[in-house]
């Protein structure tokens, strides 16, 4: 089925099913719920306003994630690194909190905040292939369109990725 971007039934489709897995690459590259909206929301003005055809919903989706992560690439690239300090101590509670039966939440809470830190020490190249291989749930031949380049390389990247990841959690 043909995807006209700025067709508005087409539109309200593709946002429907894309904005999620958008939502899910950019936060990951920002680390930042309010930032990866607006970037998101940013991926989608260009894409309705280009009036593009896509011959497929998949490609109008490998175009989105394309654009919205050279966005948060370069928003990221703007932003100082101590801005990003401060937004990841306001997005993680307190782990002093003490409630019954809520030892193992705060246990699950450490070690998603853990792989989560680990991930943002991983190299850019790395890191992307990595949460869309594991967060979004895209196989290397759709990895391999977003970021043209090809299918083995998305393979190594993602296995070298596992490895520092599988190093950097070890470390703790």
């Amino acid at each position: 089925m043909e995807i006209q971007s700025n067709d508005e039934q087409a539109f309200k489709q593709v946002y429907e099913q894309v904005f999620p897995v958008l939502m899910r690459v950019v936060y990951h590259v920002t680390n930042n719920q309010d930032l990866a909206e607006e970037i998101c929301q940013e991926a989608f003005i260009r894409f309705f306003d280009k009036g593009m055809v896509f011959p497929s919903l998949n490609d109008a989706k490998y175009w989105l994630i394309r654009v919205s992560k050279n966005l948060a690439i370069n928003q990221v690239k703007r932003k100082s690194r101590e801005m990003m300090m401060v937004d990841k101590l306001k997005k993680y509670p307190s782990s002093h909190s003490n409630s019954n039966g809520g030892e193992q939440v705060l246990m699950e809470k450490e070690t998603r905040k853990q792989v989560q830190d680990a991930i943002d020490q991983l190299p850019e190249k790395f890191r992307l292939v990595i949460v869309m291989k594991e967060y979004t749930d895209m196989d290397y031949k759709q990895i391999a369109q977003v970021l043209h380049i090809s299918e083995s390389n998305v393979k190594v990247r993602v296995y070298r990725a596992r490895k520092m990841l599988e190093s950097l959690l070890t470390q703790e």
